[in-house]
C-alpha cells in the first residue's frame, strides 16, 4: 500500500448493532431453504438471538458518542436510546409471532428477516445525520413493510393491505425527496449540522425554497407517524396487516419517524422554530381530535387501535411543537411507553385468535374476564394505560407531554390534549366493560398461550407499570439522550 495515501479511520461503533442485524437477516435467509418445514420455527429464535446481541452492542457503547463516514452516521446517546427501543419492539414482536406464524400460515424465513431488516431501517433513520441516509433507512423500513403487510397471500384483506400502503407509501416518500432536494438548493447541503450552520450564519441562498423544502418534509413524515390529514392509509392497512405485522408497524414505524423528525427539526432546523411549530400545532389538534372522535364509533378492535394510534401521534406533537428539551425527552418517554401498551394488547390478540380467524370484533371479548381472567387482567391494564389512567406508563406520558407544552406556553394545546385524553377514555374503557360486564359465549375455543406469547405479555405489562410508578429514573435517562440532539 502506497504510504503516501492518506488512512482514512472509519468509526466501527455506530455500525456494530446494523451489522450485526444485518448478518442475522442474511443467516436466515440462506438457512430457510435448507431447512425441514417442522424445523422453521427456530428461525424466529435465532432472529431473537441476533436482536438480543445487537441490543448488547448497543449498551457496551453507551457512554461514548462517535461520528462516522463523513459525519452521515452518529453514534451518539439519541441514537442509542431509539436503537435500544427498536430491538425491543423487534424482540416482542418476534416472541409474538413464534406461534402466530405458523397457525396463520406465515412460517417463511422471509418474515423473520424482514423484520430485522425493517428494524435496520429504523435504526438507521435514527443515527442519521445527513437527510438522504435518512430517507435511505426509512426506505429499507418501507419496502420490509410493504412486503409484511401483504405477508397473508391468500388473504384479499392483506393484499389490498399492501397495496394501498405501497401506493400511499411512495407518494409519501416522493414529497419527502423532493423537500430534501429544496432544502439542498437552498442550504447547499443535506448534512444536518451544515443546513443549520448556514441558517445560522444568514448563508440560505433562498428562504422561500427553504421554507417550502421544510413542508414537504412535514407531509412526508406526517403521513409516516400517521398524523392528520395524513392518515387515510392507517385503519385499511392496519386492519389488513397480520396481527403481529401491525403490532410492528404501529409501534415501530411511529417511533422511527419521529427519531428521523426529532432530528431534522432540532439539529437542522432549530432556526425555522417558529415556521413549524405553527403547523404542528395545527396537526396536533386535528390528529387529536379526529383520531379520538372517529375510534368512538369502531366495533373492530384492530382499527380501533388504529385510530388510537393517530390520536397518539397529535398527543406526540404536542410536544414537538415545543422544541425544548423536556417536550424531546417527553417523546422518547412517551414512546417508549406507547410501545410497552401496544404490543401487549396485540400480544392478547393474538393469543386470543383461533384457529380459523381472529377476534377483532370487541364484542367477542365478552366474558374474557372470567374466561381467562390472566388476559383479560392484561388487556384491562393496557387500555387503562392507553387511556392515561394512573399508576400507568401512559399516565406518566401524557403527563410529561402537557408538562412540557405548559412550561413552552402552550397552554391552549394541552388543555386541548386533556380533553382529547377524557374522550379516548371512553372507548379504552368500554373493552374492559365488555369483558368484565358482559355475559360471553357457552363454550369459547381456548387461547393459544405459549410460553413465548405469554412472555411477550409478561414484559408488556411489567413495562406498562415500571414506567408507570418508577418513572423519574426513565426520564432523566431521556432527557440526557436528547442532549445529543440538541447540542
Amino acid at each position: 500500500m502506497d504510504a503516501s495515501l492518506p488512512q482514512v479511520q472509519v468509526a466501527w461503533g455506530p455500525m456494530l448493532p446494523l451489522l450485526l442485524l444485518t448478518g442475522t437477516g442474511l443467516l436466515v435467509l440462506v438457512l430457510d431453504p435448507l431447512m425441514a418445514p417442522e424445523h422453521r420455527d427456530r428461525l424466529p429464535i435465532l432472529s431473537l438471538a441476533g436482536v438480543l446481541a445487537a441490543a448488547l452492542a448497543v449498551v457496551l457503547g453507551w457512554d461514548r458518542t462517535e461520528i462516522g463516514f463523513g459525519g452521515m452516521l452518529a453514534g451518539d446517546g439519541f441514537a442509542r436510546f431509539f436503537s435500544l427501543l427498536f430491538l425491543l419492539v423487534a424482540a416482542l414482536t418476534l416472541l409474538i409471532s413464534v406461534a402466530y406464524i405458523r397457525r396463520a400460515g406465515m412460517d417463511h424465513g422471509e418474515y423473520s428477516a424482514l423484520l430485522l431488516f425493517g428494524t435496520l431501517g429504523m435504526m438507521v433513520m435514527a443515527s442519521s445525520l445527513d437527510l438522504m441516509t435518512i430517507f435511505l433507512g426509512l426506505e429499507t423500513l418501507s419496502i420490509s413493510l410493504y412486503i409484511l403487510a401483504g405477508f397473508l397471500r391468500e388473504d384479499l384483506k392483506s393484499n389490498e393491505s399492501a397495496l394501498k400502503y405501497l401506493l400511499l407509501g411512495a407518494f409519501a416518500s416522493g414529497f419527502l425527496l423532493y423537500g430534501i432536494a429544496l432544502v439542498y438548493g437552498a442550504t447547499g447541503s443535506i448534512n444536518l449540522t451544515r443546513v443549520a450552520a448556514a441558517l445560522s450564519s444568514g448563508q440560505v441562498r433562498s428562504p422561500a425554497l427553504l421554507t417550502l423544502g421544510m413542508g414537504l418534509l412535514i407531509v412526508g413524515f406526517g403521513f409516516k407517524v400517521a398524523s392528520v390529514p395524513f392518515h387515510m392509509w392507517a385503519p385499511d392497512v392496519y386492519e389488513g396487516a397480520p396481527t403481529s405485522v401491525t403490532a410492528f408497524m404501529i409501534t415501530g414505524t411511529k417511533a422511527a419517524a419521529f427519531a428521523a423528525f426529532l432530528r431534522i427539526l432540532m439539529t437542522g432546523l432549530p432556526a425555522l422554530l417558529p415556521d413549524w411549530s405553527g403547523v404542528l400545532w395545527v396537526l396536533a389538534v386535528l390528529s387529536m381530535t379526529v383520531g379520538n372522535l372517529v375510534a368512538l364509533a369502531q366495533t373492530n378492535l384492530k382499527r380501533m387501535l388504529a385510530y388510537s394510534s393517530i390520536a397518539h401521534a397529535g398527543y406526540l406533537l404536542v410536544a414537538t411543537v415545543t422544541g425544548t428539551r423536556l417536550g424531546s425527552g417527553s417523546i422518547l418517554f412517551y414512546l417508549t411507553a406507547y410501545t410497552f401498551m401496544n404490543l401487549g394488547a396485540f400480544a392478547v390478540i393474538v393469543a386470543l385468535a383461533r384457529r380459523d380467524e381472529e377476534r377483532l370484533l370487541i364484542d367477542e371479548y365478552a366474558g374474557l374476564g372470567r374466561r381467562h381472567p390472566l388476559l383479560a387482567a392484561a388487556m384491562a391494564l393496557f387500555m387503562f394505560s392507553l387511556a392515561g389512567v394512573p399508576p400507568t406508563a401512559g399516565f406518566m406520558g401524557k403527563l410529561y407531554v402537557f408538562g412540557a407544552a405548559i412550561q413552552g406556553d402552550y397552554l391552549g394545546l394541552a388543555i386541548i390534549g386533556v380533553v382529547n385524553s377524557v374522550i379516548s377514555a371512553f372507548y379504552y374503557l368500554r373493552i374492559t366493560v365488555v369483558m368484565y360486564m358482559t355475559p360471553g359465549e357457552a363454550e369459547p375455543a381456548p387461547a393459544s398461550l405459549s410460553p413465548a406469547l405469554l412472555l411477550a405479555v409478561a414484559i408488556a405489562a411489567w413495562g406498562t407499570l415500571q414506567l408507570g410508578l418508577f418513572p423519574s429514573r426513565f426520564l432523566e435517562i431521556a432527557l440526557r439522550s436528547v442532549g445529543a440532539l440538541l447540542g
